[in-house]
């Protein structure tokens, strides 16, 4: 579905992206994991349009994407969740989601507004509260909602488990679990190792901008020599 080759970028002169590679097969959840400021947001950012690459080509479903802007990307079928971002605040729970069903109207159904609901119990319980009430647990389950109604080919996830309670991460665990039953494409970066091992069947183990590693989850996952190399863990 997707592959990146010989991609660069970064901020002004700043280079965060050195000449990375690497291929996301359809239907598979790929996990990205590495220390702070290796380049992991950066590289979903490019890859969704918001940062604009220096070189290289990303081709998503065959056709190549680099030079469009965010909304051309989302238009394409990808959909980036940046770590409970883009929540409407004065908006309620139901508005935040019939907005997102709007965005999504042209595209194949995969998710409704019942099956998301159905997801996120504790959405359904706030769906008349404004989106800048909920906690931040349920502020990831609506941005991860939102994303879902768009009805993306491919799903972008930024630290989706940061700084949350145990229970709402094992809540979203299992529902990265059950998308990934249903043959969804995503890639999920996360600074909690085991929501990368846990969700994702290949991970790819980023240093200084660059892809060191590439592995099935449960060799890196067993490979602790090569995490305290790049990850001090």
């Amino acid at each position: 579905m997707l592959e990146v080759r010989q991609l660069t970028a970064g901020y002004g002169r700043f280079s965060v992206l050195g000449g990375i590679d690497f291929t996301v097969p359809e239907g598979t959840f790929v996990g990205i994991i590495g220390r702070n400021g290796v380049g992991k947001t950066t590289l979903l950012k490019t890859l969704a349009g918001a940062v604009k690459p220096s070189t290289g080509t990303v081709q998503f479903r065959g056709k190549n994407i680099i030079g469009q802007d965010a909304m051309q990307v989302s238009r394409q079928g990808i959909s980036l969740v940046l770590d409970r971002k883009g929540i409407f605040a004065s908006l309620s729970v139901l508005e935040n989601l019939q907005l997102a069903q709007r965005l999504g109207a042209q595209r194949e159904k995969r998710w409704s507004l019942d099956d998301v609901l159905g997801m996120f119990p504790r959405l359904a319980e706030r769906i008349k509260a404004p989106g800048g009430g909920l906690s931040g647990g349920e502020q990831q389950m609506l941005a991860i909602a939102r994303a879902l109604l768009t009805q993306p080919s491919l799903l972008l996830l930024d630290e989706p488990t940061e700084g949350l309670a145990p229970k709402i991460v094992d809540e979203l665990v299992g529902l990265f679990q059950r998308l990934a039953e249903t043959g969804l494409t995503a890639i999920v970066v996360d600074q909690r190792l085991e929501t990368v091992f846990d969700t994702c069947g290949e991970v790819l183990l980023m240093s200084r901008g660059d892809i060191a590693e590439r592995s099935n989850s449960k060799d890196l996952r067993n490979n602790g020599e090569l995490l305290a190399q790049h990850l001090g863990v």
